[in-house]
């Protein structure tokens, strides 16, 4: 039986829309925002690289956003929990999405008042759509302690925003994700994503794409399976595998520590999971969050050795909403630049400079320990 979820739309005070998503069969009633907010910021312009053939957003106004306040002043938990009203007008709510009140593109980005007389320099509304996921109210909380029921309503709030953002005008790319922890610059400390419809595909969604088609051209076979089935088959990088989803340490990580999470049938994007993967996902998910955050440890005068939380990036790779979607294959990167307890993965000159990238831990090392750290 697939997860049954109520979907509730109100209004912000400045005209931003939140979304409700409960798990609990009462109808929900929001309450209404009486915040003095004033005119919503809209996002500005795109740039076009020349160089790299990319786009660059130019979000000043990102500059103001809210920067780690105290918890009584947390913008994401229920009002009435802290000191001050908050993005969220009711009292109690289970997951929540809500328009990025400093969002980097928007719907109502204003045309070019003219267009650049250099045509090396060319330029393009920030047209798309910015928005904030709240996993829980409990300002305190972690994904990876939600329980499964929870999970699967965070999952149908990511298929539903990826179906209705593909359909906004000029929307070619949808990609949800989470920044956890000081260290990858998050603003907030309430446990919460972002979902990201880009007007255009990003960079490495691009050459992903165009490394896909390139397989496909040469093979007939879809390059996201090939590169599971390898896995699979060489054994020394998997984590983790259960009946609809398997998790890898990826041959050639980027990342101190990286792992894949990917669907064992081949599916685009999050909308085309079935009921049956996406309880299954609600299940082993967190299981591999439980296992990441014990895969640093530290030395402590008092109670030994302990478990370092791990600052971490997660975010799903799904077909682009126009071009190339019979080419893709689902899969979530888990990426974390703690390459040990106190000691930080720099992009330094070779990554930043030239896109050269040197890993510090090997793959299979990373899986071996992470196979180790299951469940107790």
């Amino acid at each position: 039986m697939a997860h049954q979820v109520r979907r509730t739309s109100a209004r912000l005070a400045d005209g931003r829309e939140i979304i409700y998503f409960d798990d609990e069969t009462e109808t929900r009633s929001p309450r209404p925002d009486e915040r003095p907010l004033g005119a919503r910021a809209e996002a500005g312009e795109m740039r076009f690289d020349a160089l790299t053939g990319e786009w660059v957003a130019v979000a000043s106004h990102r500059q103001n956003r809210t920067f780690l306040p105290p918890p009584d002043e947390c913008p994401l938990c229920p009002t009435g929990r802290g000191s001050v009203p908050s993005e969220v007008p009711d009292p109690a709510y289970d997951v929540v999405v809500f328009e990025n009140r400093f969002p980097s593109f928007s719907e109502g980005a204003a045309d070019l008042d003219s267009p650049v007389p250099e045509p090396l320099f060319a330029t393009a509304p920030a047209r798309g759509r910015c928005e904030v996921v709240c996993f829980t109210s409990d300002h305190s909380g972690q994904f990876a302690q939600l329980p499964p029921a929870r999970v699967e309503t965070v999952l149908e709030a990511w298929v539903d925003r990826t179906t209705e953002l593909s359909r906004l005008p000029g929307v070619d790319y949808v990609f949800c994700f989470e920044n956890r922890g000081p260290e990858i610059g998050v603003t907030l400390h309430h446990p919460h994503g972002q979902i990201y419809a880009y007007p255009y595909v990003p960079a490495r969604s691009r050459a992903m794409l165009e490394r896909a088609r390139e397989h496909r051209a040469t093979t007939g076979r879809l390059l996201g399976s090939d590169v599971l089935a390898a896995e699979v088959a060489a054994g020394s990088r998997l984590v983790l595998e259960s009946e609809h989803w398997t998790a890898y340490a990826p041959y050639a990580s980027r990342w101190p520590v990286e792992v894949h999470l990917v669907p064992n049938r081949a599916v685009p994007d999050l909308p085309a999971l079935t009921a049956q993967e996406r309880a299954d996902f609600a299940t082993v998910y967190p299981q591999l969050l439980r296992r990441l955050d014990r895969f640093h440890v530290a030395p402590t005068a008092v109670d030994g050795d302990a478990t370092i939380p791990l600052p971490y990036i997660a975010g799903w790779h799904q077909a682009p909403v126009n071009v190339g979607r019979e080419d893709w294959r689902l899969s979530m990167q888990i990426t974390s630049i703690l390459r040990a307890p106190g000691k930080l993965k720099y992009l330094a000159g070779s990554e930043s400079g030239v896109g050269g990238w040197v890993t510090d831990v090997a793959p299979e090392a990373v899986a071996a320990r992470l196979r180790e750290l299951v469940d107790a």
